[in-house]
């Protein structure tokens, strides 16, 4: 399947910028993927899956390509976006483009480090933007009810279907919802996913913090505790990175890594647990369950490799994210979980065992499933 991409979007100065760039470093070899860009707003980053590694290692392969995510770094917002302030209308399109958002949050203190709204409230920040996507959402729902008016009039049942679903989006919006609230039925879905509306989009809150700094889920602040409830409120999903201290970090590998970030935060930081452990991995895995993807495995001599799929479905489906024809020259699929594959030690032990299944065109795949394709 083609890139998804993931748009990281936030108020200046709260760390977005820095939190791409320790993002970047995951990128992997545009030679490996074709939808790779040159752009320098865009980074493909590669899935961490310890999985993959060990099928390399079990089949020894000579290449290994990971599953990947593509993060876009857009220009940062500010109140009046959806007005045309600042970069408003480019911002706007450039959020529309992307599968999902990764909404950039500060939540510590710092004098040097001035805050465009001159002081720290993560719910302010959150609604600042959250309210700039309703109203650029609005502006496209009111425009489109009225373009569809005088089909409404002749009795279209798809226009008649469609304003019925927008009647109930514009009122969220107008509450100041977002458009992901509104409980739309089988039909309606495609019809209003055409729209591409940025309220639709599945947000994750990524939580900026700062080592040494006064952050406020150590300070066990009120304003923390508001957050906290927020997102509970809104069945919300969210991370807790340091942006500063991965960029910082983006260099080092393994033990070292590990090292030098016990250095940077020291081994005493309060609920520093979180930040201890790696947040742009955290970040990463997150996005990728957010667009409901999961992965599949390919593994030989040549190549393991991960590949990207929608979680539901079937193994012709799986197929096409190898080859478009996988789909229609389907036969059958030999499959066995990855960890099976390993505890069995090679294919002929595994297949003496039992475990390596053949399944038909009804196959749902699972993640982690490791799949060689009959066609």
């Amino acid at each position: 399947m083609s890139s998804l991409s993931i748009g990281i979007v936030g108020l200046p100065n709260v760390g977005k910028s820095t939190l791409f760039n320790a993002l970047t470093k995951k990128s992997v070899l545009a030679a490996n993927y074709p939808f790779a860009t040159i752009d320098p707003s865009v980074g493909v980053v590669a899935v961490p899956d310890d999985r993959l590694w060990k099928l390399n290692e079990f089949s020894k392969s000579a290449k290994t390509i990971p599953a990947a995510v593509e993060f876009v770094d857009i220009a940062g917002l500010v109140k009046g976006a959806s007005e045309g302030q600042g970069l408003g209308n480019q911002f706007l399109t450039n959020i529309r483009e992307t599968d999902a958002i990764a909404e950039v949050v500060r939540i510590f203190d710092d004098e040097n480090i001035i805050h465009v709204h001159n002081g720290i409230d993560p719910v302010n920040d959150i609604e600042v933007i959250n309210l700039e996507l309703v109203l650029a959402d609005l502006q496209t729902v009111t425009k489109r009810v009225t373009n569809l008016g005088r089909e409404v009039k002749k009795g279209d049942k798809l226009a008649v279907l469609e304003h019925g679903a927008l009647e109930r989006i514009v009122k969220a919006l107008e509450d100041g919802k977002l458009a992901s609230t509104v409980s739309l039925d089988e039909k309606e879905v495609p019809v209003i996913k055409m729209l591409n509306l940025l309220t639709t989009k599945p947000i994750l809150y990524v939580l900026n913090k700062k080592a040494g700094g006064k952050n406020l889920d150590e300070m066990q602040d009120a304003r923390w505790e508001k957050l906290l409830e927020y997102l509970k409120n809104y069945n919300s999903k969210w991370v807790v990175v340091d942006a500063r201290i991965e960029e910082d970090l983006k260099d080092f590998e393994g033990n070292e890594k590990d090292e030098m970030r016990r250095g940077l935060v020291g081994e005493d930081v309060s609920g520093g647990a979180s930040v201890k452990s790696d947040g742009i991995n955290d970040l990463i895995k997150a996005g990728y369950e957010m667009l409901n993807l999961i992965t599949y495995f390919t593994t030989g001599e040549d190549e393991s490799r991960a590949w990207t799929i929608k979680k539901g479905w079937s193994a012709p489906e799986a197929g096409t994210a190898i080859h478009t024809d996988f789909k229609d020259k389907f036969v059958r699929a030999e499959i066995i979980e990855w960890n099976k594959l390993l505890e069995a030690g090679s294919y002929p032990a595994a297949r003496e065992k039992g475990w390596v299944r053949t399944e038909g065109k009804e196959y749902i795949v699972k993640d982690g499933d490791v799949i060689e394709f009959k066609i």
